[in-house]
């Protein structure tokens, strides 16, 4: 292996071997000084050997075993290092991907950790022959000093790309063919960071309310995918159920489905069965092109939801507009918090979620 023949050289170890003559002080001194540079390099070598497992090995997801959620994260739990330290290993690592005579330099041990390090916050694959040659002939200390004089003559195109990414931000959503809501966007670092972390604390909070409920028959096992899914969805249902934006009418935010009588009284089990289209019922999903939902979705919905009864008139005018009601009153439903505090599936310890009429109000069975 070549991590091993590098940490366990088999050749000219002599330099590291006493010697049967004593030798002159300043002999013995220049041979230890020799056998430290020596083993310095060497150590730079495995060590570019240790970066490039590392790259694989996040290439492959390989820290993705459900309990990390990083590859820095596994890092610092498999080999001890701190978390800020294991952070540049990764991102070392897969700088030196696009900087191949930066890779070459350390993989031969001129080049130091520390120095590559400080190079890759500024190496492009344009730049890096220049690099190259200023960081063989300094310190350290002295690539630091260069790296941040680089930044700062940078600072005016820093402030360029910060402008441009600000107005390449985007997000675009649409409804698939099959119902789904496809969301792709750009966001900016910091803007990104603010939604990274905002998923991360849904979905742990998600994670925590299944993992408190028994395990056995219950749903299968959720992929990190599903989970951020999950987790956008609480976190757009969290910020409608906190009053977003006062100043504007509550009715601009809510997600208004157009639903007959008929469909709501249809069999539920028969419902199941139909397809997305415009044959299934009357359920259509406003200001969403037409989209069209099942039966039996709308009746699921429509169980705790704000109900508004519409007349129409035979060419489809609108005739009357009731008032909004709840289907589940806000006294029900404190009750219903008291007396179960979860939700009541089995297996699930979910705390926030939908109540549900036993028998649907719309046959018959109106809560009071």
């Amino acid at each position: 292996m070549r991590l091993q023949e590098s940490l366990h050289p088999t050749s000219d170890t002599s330099i590291l071997e006493p010697r049967t003559q004593a030798p002159t002080s300043d002999e013995e001194i220049e041979r230890l000084g020799a056998a430290i540079a020596e083993l310095s390099a060497r150590i730079q070598a495995a060590t570019y050997e240790l970066l490039v497992l590392i790259r694989q090995f996040d290439k492959r997801a390989g820290w993705n075993d459900g309990a990390c959620v990083s590859c820095a994260h596994w890092l610092s739990w498999r080999t001890g290092l701190d978390p800020g330290a294991a952070r540049e290993k990764v991102r070392v690592a897969r700088a030196l991907a696009r900087l191949p005579q930066i890779s070459a330099a350390m993989q031969r041990g001129e080049l130091s950790y520390s120095k590559v390090r400080a190079l890759s916050r500024i190496a492009t694959p344009e730049n890096e022959t220049r690099l190259v040659g200023a960081a063989r002939g300094g310190t350290a200390a002295h690539v630091e000093r260069l790296v941040r004089a680089w930044r700062r003559a940078d600072r005016l195109e820093e402030t360029r790309e910060t402008a441009r990414r600000h107005q390449q931000r985007s997000l675009y959503t649409w409804v698939d063919e099959d119902g789904m809501l496809v969301i792709r966007g750009r966001l900016t670092p910091e803007l990104g960071a603010v939604v990274q972390r905002a998923l991360e604390a849904a979905g742990d909070r998600l994670f925590r309310e299944t993992a408190a409920g028994p395990n056995d028959d219950g749903p299968a096992e959720i992929t990190p995918a599903q989970r951020r899914a999950d987790a956008l969805g609480l976190l757009a249902e969290s910020a409608l159920a906190s009053d977003l934006d006062r100043g504007t009418a509550g009715d601009r935010y809510q997600v208004v489905i157009h639903v007959d009588e008929d469909t709501l009284k249809a069999d539920a089990g028969l419902a199941t069965e139909e397809a997305i289209t415009s044959d299934a019922g009357q359920a259509v999903l406003e200001d969403v092109d037409g989209t069209y939902v099942s039966a039996e979705t709308s009746r699921r919905i429509a169980c705790d939801a704000s109900t508004v009864v519409m007349r129409h008139a035979p060419d489809g005018t609108v005739l009357d507009v009731g008032r909004k009601r709840r289907t589940i009153p806000p006294a029900i439903r404190r009750a219903l918090t008291a007396c179960d505090r979860h939700c009541q599936f089995p297996a699930c310890s979910a705390r926030y979620c939908d109540a549900h009429h036993i028998v649907h109000w719309a046959d018959g069975d109106a809560a009071r």
